[in-house]
């Protein structure tokens, strides 16, 4: 079986595992404050905070510019900016900032890179009321694997279907993402097993054996005139 939700998400009930971590809030620390921290827990920076250095656009449109330390997409369709690299199992950090109005993006990992085309993983990154960020959707293939929902999502995951719709209710995972403001994502992969954490909210928690390596994107949504966001993208790769 290729997908198999955690015991802390599923067979608890409504009784799901939200670990919050203790760390002060990323969005009052300076990025050089957290770049000097995070190098010191043992990440790599994956963008330098000058260049693209790294980093590349596989979509003929689309653009990509570092502004103050930050990387802005610009676009009026959906495209990815995608690393030149490709990564098993790991730690990822990305801060999103999205735009006002309707907005989506995310962090996509261990995914796969054509031209013109990006597709796998992603951990969402959510502006609408649904307030489904940090859930997991599997772009360009399953679409929504959790939540689940009627019409966006595989057979093997509309069973979980009651049980996720209810998890994302709770107000700690429905307010976990600060709607104009930084938002810390961290993506943790080992094996199968995947872990989304929104701001020190575990959000998602489950195992799925479809990739074990790809390369890591941020994505722009495709809303014409609107800039999308990153900053302080690390990554601590596990070679055990």
């Amino acid at each position: 079986m290729k997908f198999t939700l955690a015991a802390a998400t599923i067979l608890l009930g409504l009784t799901f595992a939200m670990d919050r971590v203790n760390a002060e809030d990323s969005t009052s620390v300076s990025v050089d404050q957290t770049s000097q921290q995070m190098v010191a827990d043992g990440f790599t920076p994956l963008f330098n905070g000058t260049d693209l250095s790294g980093w590349r656009n596989p979509f003929d449109y689309g653009d990509a510019k570092v502004v103050d330390g930050e990387i802005h997409l610009l676009a009026n369709k959906k495209f990815f900016l995608v690393t030149e690299k490709t990564y098993a199992d790991f730690h990822v950090v990305v801060d999103i900032h999205l735009p006002d109005g309707p907005a989506n993006s995310g962090v996509m990992f261990r995914c796969h890179v054509e031209p013109n085309k990006v597709y796998g993983y992603q951990a969402e990154c959510d502006g609408s009321d649904r307030c489904w960020s940090a859930g997991l959707f599997d772009e360009g293939r399953r679409k929504w694997v959790w939540p689940s929902t009627k019409g966006r999502s595989e057979k093997e995951f509309l069973k979980y279907e009651k049980e996720s719709q209810e998890y994302f209710k709770q107000p700690e995972i429905r307010n976990a993402l600060k709607r104009n403001d930084w938002n810390r994502y961290e993506v943790t992969c080992r094996g199968d097993h995947i872990v989304i954490t929104l701001n020190g909210v575990k959000v998602t928690d489950l195992h799925d054996t479809t990739d074990a390596e790809g390369y890591i994107a941020i994505q722009h949504h495709g809303e014409k005139g609107q800039t999308y966001r990153f900053r302080n993208l690390f990554i601590k790769e596990f070679v055990d």
